[in-house]
């Protein structure tokens, strides 16, 4: 019974983790989209989209507005968007986005993470051709908005949609994916938001052009440097190549 409750707690505490990351994932990208295009949602489209990623980690309503109002005040942290590359083990290649308001701080700690996995960190460029850059939009099926999946998907194409998939969210729940090129990240939104499609959440995502295959224990070796920088406060996101 004990280890039963210790494993219920193990997951919790993680839950929790997951959340809290999440959390400051969001806050920041709020922070950003504020500070570059000021924090009515209605004339700033970034805030829009991070207000958008709020909801689908379920950050309360009062947090999302206490971080809009806290970027557009006074002495508001300023945060720099800055991208990472090297390899994990086993020749992975790894792409970091981090936001930061202390790039020296941050690439120390890149740093680290790599050498403490036995990876090593890369210049700009070292790995990013291996990568294409995408826009991603995930729509919940009930929130297409009474249009037919096949037109929509042929009438999106104008406006740059170039994938359009279906697959489960953590919870379960089915969701549509929309991919496009990066440079047509703002055409599809605006596209979405004519059509009074409102998106659960959209990023940019890194697509690896290719995917490598490996035994379990290098995999580990891998997900464990991965891990580390996913844990970092200064991590937005990772990227990878391990199939």
């Amino acid at each position: 019974m004990g280890r039963i409750f210790e494993k219920r707690k193990h997951t919790m505490f993680k839950r929790w983790d997951r959340m809290a990351k999440a959390f400051t994932r969001v806050g920041k990208e709020i922070a950003i989209a504020v500070r570059g295009g000021g924090p009515n949602p209605d004339h700033n489209p970034a805030l829009r989209r991070a207000i958008q990623n709020a909801r689908a980690c379920n950050m309360p309503k009062d947090k999302v507005e206490n971080a809009i109002a806290k970027a557009a005040g006074d002495g508001a942290d300023d945060y720099q968007e800055l991208v990472y590359e090297g390899y994990a083990p086993h020749g992975i290649a790894l792409l970091i986005e981090t936001a930061t308001d202390n790039p020296t701080r941050t690439v120390a700690n890149i740093r680290n993470h790599f050498k403490k996995c036995d990876g090593s960190i890369g210049s700009s460029g070292s790995v990013s051709f291996m990568f294409d850059k995408m826009g991603v939009f995930k729509v919940s099926p009930d929130g297409l908005n009474g249009h037919d999946p096949d037109e929509l998907q042929l009438d999106l194409m104008d406006h740059g949609l170039e994938e359009w998939t279906t697959d489960e969210d953590e919870d379960g729940n089915e969701v549509i994916e929309i991919r496009c090129a990066f440079n047509d990240f703002g055409s599809l939104q605006a596209a979405l938001e004519e059509r009074g499609i409102e998106p659960a959440s959209s990023q940019s995502e890194w697509r690896p052009q290719n995917t490598t295959e490996l035994g379990d224990e290098q995999i580990e070796e891998v997900l464990k440097l991965v891990d580390r920088l996913e844990q970092d406060d200064d991590v937005q996101n990772v990227f990878h190549t391990l199939a």
